[in-house]
């Protein structure tokens, strides 16, 4: 079988998720530029997680039920269209709109490609799948930051956000003209009356979601304090997205190994592993100031972090009862974005209040509680 369609759809995740991560440093950094406060940013980056929280299971309903193409091209168009908002009114109040806009639509093409990558190609196939998925979203996770603190420092705050748009364009034009290479939708089993609870309560599955939602949750804390630390210690946006560039090429090298890890250890096993290498990775930001010093943290922490997102997505699709995956990825996807909207509150609250010492040792205190948690619960 052709391998186009999983390049395709790759490429669509590393252009849309581009400008859609660019986007968190691009909102950040302007925010802070008109004077707001820690705490404000916070809310700002919580907005990304509220229509996720609440919605995310609906939309996977919805993919498994009409296909992927119209709710991929419904994401895409909605990321574009949110962030050319900020240059048409300039101002704090659009960033609240554009961050709630962004929650709400990305997720639309986010939970969608989790939900049916699984079905491109034979059964063995899947693991090369979504560990090509996740490159895609990696190698995003360095262009999107890093454009977007290279277009704030040249052409400046506003212009940047056009920037970011055009990433949007290629995909939708793709998916709007020519969405024959995407797979066909599996036949949707769910039984009338099946609810999210169903898929929460089968434990492996249940393990998976939680061990997800607390990656997923110091992957955020990362990417929202590390521009708030970094504008704070006095480094450029350039530099401050250089550092998560970094952060976006060790999720991508370790992506690289994951097929030949995931042979020799068990998936719960890595994630696991996972917590500890992030959590030391955590531990040191806070000592450290210098741009290569902290970059070298950021890049710690990507191989922590870089391989358990794949690897989850993975074991929920091998999880998830035929015709539901789509479900149980907005499931997951729902649970994570419970823990975006807690963790930019909490920590940017902590960080107003206390400084950032406490945000970063706090933060490792609760991968290593949950790390130690996870394990004994695979004894």
């Amino acid at each position: 079988m052709s391998r186009t369609p999983i390049y395709l759809i790759t490429l669509m995740c590393a252009l849309n998720h581009s400008g859609f991560g660019g986007s968190r440093v691009a909102i950040s950094l302007y925010a802070l530029e008109l004077g707001v406060n820690q705490f404000t940013v916070g809310i700002l980056m919580a907005l990304y997680a509220l229509s996720p929280m609440l919605l995310a299971v609906a939309i996977g309903r919805f993919a498994d039920r009409v296909g992927p193409r119209l709710p991929m091209l419904l994401g895409t168009v909605g990321v574009g269209v949110a962030l050319v908002l900020p240059p048409i009114f300039p101002g704090v109040a659009t960033l609240y709109v554009v961050a709630f806009l962004l929650g709400s639509t990305f997720p639309l093409f986010f939970v969608t490609v989790h939900g049916m990558t699984g079905d491109i190609g034979a059964p063995e196939d899947r693991a090369r799948n979504y560990a090509l998925v996740s490159l895609g979203f990696s190698a995003a996770g360095f262009v999107g930051p890093f454009s977007a603190g290279l277009a704030i420092d040249h052409i400046g705050h506003l212009p940047a956000f056009m920037v970011l748009a055009a990433f949007t364009v290629a995909p939708a034009l793709l998916l709007w003209l020519r969405p024959g290479f995407l797979p066909k939708r599996a036949p949707h089993v769910a039984a009338k009356g099946a609810s999210a609870l169903d898929l929460w309560r089968i434990p492996r599955l249940r393990n998976t979601f939680l061990a997800s939602g607390i990656l997923s949750a110091a992957w955020d804390l990362f990417q929202f304090y590390l521009p708030v630390y970094g504008h704070q210690i006095g480094l450029s946006a350039s530099a401050i997205g250089a550092i998560l560039a970094v952060f976006a090429l060790a999720t991508f090298i370790i992506r690289l190994g994951l097929p030949r890890l995931s042979r020799r250890y068990r998936e719960e096993g890595i994630i696991t592993g996972a917590f500890f290498v992030a959590a030391f990775a955590f531990a040191l930001f806070p000592f450290f100031q210098h741009a290569v010093a902290l970059a070298a943290c950021a890049f710690v922490l990507g191989l922590g972090l870089g391989c358990g997102q794949p690897m989850s997505m993975s074991l929920i699709y091998v999880l998830s009862p035929r015709g539901r995956a789509a479900e149980s990825s907005g499931l997951r996807v729902m649970v994570n974005n419970v823990m975006h909207l807690v963790v930019p509150v909490a920590f940017g609250s902590l960080g107003t209040a206390f400084g950032y010492m406490p945000v970063f040792l706090s933060n490792t205190a609760m991968l290593v509680g949950a790390g130690e948690l996870i394990r004994r619960g695979l004894r």
